[in-house]
């Protein structure tokens, strides 16, 4: 944005008045108001040509590999502007990489991207850390309950093993193992053949 001799004029009398509050005139003021009204003006413009840009770049990007020179043309007014590459930029500049113009582009655009994705980590981590509270130690107390209880034993050492937990009212027991699989009983040897024959 480039202001003219007496768009200079006017924003060098607002800064002196904002460094040292002065009644302004009605002149003043007007001057004042008519650079806003351009400063706002050349903002909505902006806005309006990069929209404009960054359609045509999608169009030229689908139009691939035949569009080469007017996307990177395209491409390289969108980054002067601000813009960060997306996914789908990075992946028709690799397609690309065989046109040396393309390379070049696909380095810068990949620093921009990586630079945009920390940034927006950054912000995202310090915004949950703002919105999070940090958290109060929990301190015991003397006295309470524990103390009328008197001193506990200690605790037994080794890892603690659970339990069998009691079934909820209503439900059925978890069987054992020997009541599901029984012990085998060996077989009885049958008698000799003395006795057989004798019975």
């Amino acid at each position: 944005m480039a202001f003219s001799a007496d768009e200079l004029r006017v924003l060098r009398r607002a800064l002196a008045t904002a460094l040292n509050p002065a009644p302004l005139q009605d002149d003043d003021v007007q001057d004042c108001l008519r650079l806003a009204d351009s400063v706002d003006e050349a903002v909505r413009e902006a806005g309006r040509l990069r929209t404009f840009v960054l359609a045509d770049l999608a169009r030229y990007r689908e139009a691939l590999p035949g569009s080469l020179s007017g996307y990177l043309e395209l491409l390289q007014e969108a980054l002067g502007a601000g813009y960060d590459p997306g996914a789908d930029d990075l992946a028709a500049l690799r397609a690309l990489r065989g046109s040396p113009g393309a390379a070049v582009l696909l380095a810068r655009c990949q620093v921009l991207a990586e630079r945009s994705v920390r940034a927006r980590l950054a912000r995202v981590t310090q915004a949950t850390a703002t919105a999070l509270p940090a958290r109060a130690r929990l301190l015991a107390l003397p006295g309470g309950r524990a103390s009328e209880e008197g001193p506990k034993p200690p605790a037994p050492s080794g890892p603690a093993r659970p339990g069998p937990k009691a079934p909820a009212p209503g439900e059925r027991p978890v069987p054992k193992p020997s009541e599901v699989f029984p012990p085998r009983r060996r077989p009885v040897p049958p008698p000799p053949p003395e006795e057989r024959a004798a019975g």
